[in-house]
């Protein structure tokens, strides 16, 4: 099924999938949105997609697009006006002895054992399990022209990996993998400050979340992160039922 999202957009074509089960809230039925995979998608078009809720998964750019449920809602941090909290500050002196450098490309070797053990530790009920080379190659391997590796090392060990694009007003976080054995470093929550630091280094406003889910809870972190604009019917607003 196909369908045009917007004449600002030059009538983008969009397919739809069937109606299927949710990977975020049981019992619920999702139905997603995907821009036409033969359109060349360049800088600008990228930055207005995420500015309206898109995500890229790949090679493809989508969005949720559910009957009876609007639970998936962008989020981004406006990063001038965010301090992190007490316990993001302990997180950053928790990870004080970690080298972090940002790559335009990878040991694919390297960092695919390293997702390959975060997926089976982590997720073993995700669309994502169980992993293989290729699909990983396909998800975040390969990226785009937008996109850069951040890795985070301890005594050249690699421990996690953040996977960002660069749009035109921010950067957008693709994923985030590390190695499950050191949870309390909080490596989710290192990834996310250094993207936001990365962001204003760049004198870009944005840092984009992907989609904040109140009920799920590997979603609902991102809450954690203030101040959070939400895009509710259309606009980007401060919502204080994601804090």
């Amino acid at each position: 099924m196909t369908r045009d999202i917007s004449p600002d957009l030059q009538q983008i074509r969009l397919f739809f999938t069937q109606p299927h089960g949710c990977s975020y809230l049981p019992g619920k039925e999702a139905t997603t949105a995907f821009v036409d995979p033969s359109l060349d998608i360049n800088a600008s078009l990228y930055t207005q997609l995420t500015q309206m809720g898109f995500r890229r998964s790949g090679r493809y750019y989508y969005q949720p697009r559910c009957q009876l449920c609007a639970a998936c809602i962008s989020a981004r941090i406006p990063v001038a006006e965010f301090s992190p909290n007490r316990q993001q500050r302990r997180c950053l002196q928790r990870n004080r002895d970690l080298s972090i450098a940002i790559k335009p490309n990878i040991n694919v070797d390297e960092h695919y054992a390293l997702y390959e053990n975060y997926i089976n530790s982590r997720h073993e009920d995700g669309d994502m399990f169980p992993p293989t080379r290729e699909q990983y190659l396909d998800f975040l391997g390969s990226g785009i022209e937008a996109t850069r590796f951040v890795e985070f090392r301890l005594d050249g060990i690699l421990l996690g990996c953040s996977v960002l694009d660069r749009l035109d007003d921010g950067v957008s976080a693709i994923y985030t993998y590390y190695s499950p054995e050191i949870a309390r470093r909080s490596l989710g929550t290192l990834a996310v400050l250094t993207l936001v630091d990365l962001a204003r280094e760049m004198e870009l406003p944005y840092v984009y979340l992907g989609f904040w889910i109140k009920n799920c809870t590997k979603m609902a972190y991102k809450s954690r992160f203030q101040p959070l604009e939400l895009l509710i019917g259309g606009r980007w607003i401060r919502n204080s039922s994601a804090s």
